[in-house]
């Protein structure tokens, strides 16, 4: 007797339309809640949805599993000065290099030539500090800008600059109307926030406060760190129809040997791995993938990506159309995540950093 088997379907081709969605206004999260365990919590862990408090974390988690974090810091890095000619500017620093240099976006009417230089602050004579610029980044014709400045950049920051809050929360910006908050500069920064260098949260960590930590300790949760520096280009929407035709943006990552240690000791007591927030999950999976546990990364997670370590995820709702609403469909499933979505639209749940919170279970194949 013969049999035969049906093929297996194609998988689907995404397109960029297809992560598409309609928020209504009014559910970006202008500030943060009261008290950063008080916001809601979408339980997309199962099939079955359920509305849940983010305090509710520890109930559903076991002792052994492992919450792995983004201990990164952000820095006050949006700075406002002007060129020599007299006009205005305003930098975003991304990246922090030896010898007092920096990489930058530049916001400007005209961008001053190579060697103009450009008076922060102030300037040096006026309590500021100057800066110098060398050139593009990465390249020649980088859209980044490659500068050298007059004292030491992270000292600069904290004293010059402003938090860099994203472009979907509406504060007054401008040199006398800094645009942030003691609120953002308190609540726009996670409890355990250890290694300076982001310019963007990782928002999902915001949730946590030292009780809800304390809690998940009695619990018998583990806690482990990685490290990424968050950079503007998690903003940057993808143009293209064409996902595959994205370039993705990179940021500096590492995961350390205790962290290394700590996911090899989960997986022997049947634990699971919880990546607190898109970030953490990026950082686990550059290193599993190319098995590097420093560096820099560019990885795109779209759907049909083969995740290695991580296996719960807590995450913040994210933009229409964005890399990381593709992320999130690859690791819980497509049709799953946008049934969430239109829930948390349907209930009212507050959207992006500011905004609540869901739990992801990984989506098997098959």
């Amino acid at each position: 007797m013969t049999t035969s088997s049906q093929p297996s379907p194609s998988p689907r081709h995404f397109t960029l339309s297809d992560f598409d969605f309609d928020l209504p206004p009014e559910l970006i999260a202008q500030h943060p809640a009261a008290e950063r365990s008080g916001s809601r919590l979408l339980d997309g862990a199962s099939p079955a949805v359920t509305d849940r408090i983010f305090h509710e974390l520890p109930c559903l988690l076991n002792s052994g599993d492992l919450l792995v974090f983004n201990d990164t810091k952000v820095v006050k890095a949006r700075i406002f000065g002007e060129k020599a000619s007299g006009g205005k500017l305003e930098l975003l620093i991304e990246r922090v290099l030896p010898g007092h240099q920096v990489v930058a976006h530049m916001k400007v009417s005209k961008k001053p030539l190579l060697g103009g230089k450009m008076y922060l602050a102030g300037g040096a004579r006026h309590g500021g500090f100057d800066a110098v610029l060398l050139g593009r980044w990465p390249h020649e014709n980088g859209q980044l800008f490659h500068l050298q400045l007059s004292d030491e950049p992270h000292a600069l920051m904290e004293k010059h600059g402003v938090v860099p809050l994203p472009p979907y929360i509406e504060r007054p910006t401008g040199p006398s109307a800094h645009g942030d908050t003691e609120e953002d500069a308190r609540r726009y920064q996670t409890v355990f926030a250890r290694a300076p260098g982001a310019v963007a949260a990782p928002t999902a960590a915001l949730h946590f406060d030292e009780a809800l930590l304390a809690q998940l300790e009695a619990r018998g949760v583990q806690r482990a760190s990685v490290t990424l520096h968050v950079g503007a280009g998690t903003f940057q929407p993808v143009k293209t129809e064409n996902i595959a035709d994205h370039t993705m943006h990179s940021e500096w990552y590492e995961v350390p040997p205790a962290t290394q240690q700590a996911i090899a000791a989960c997986r022997a007591r049947g634990g699971k791995v919880v990546a607190v927030g898109t970030t953490t999950v990026r950082t686990l999976e550059s290193w599993a993938k190319f098995g590097q546990d420093t560096g820099d990364t560019a990885i795109f997670i779209t759907p049909g990506f083969d995740f290695k370590v991580v296996d719960h995820l807590v995450t913040n709702f994210h933009l229409p159309k964005s890399t990381l609403m593709m992320l999130v469909s690859a690791f819980a499933g497509y049709e799953h995540i946008m049934g969430l979505y239109r829930h948390a639209i349907a209930q009212k749940y507050r959207f992006f950093s500011y905004g609540d919170a869901m739990l992801l279970t990984r989506k098997r194949p098959g």
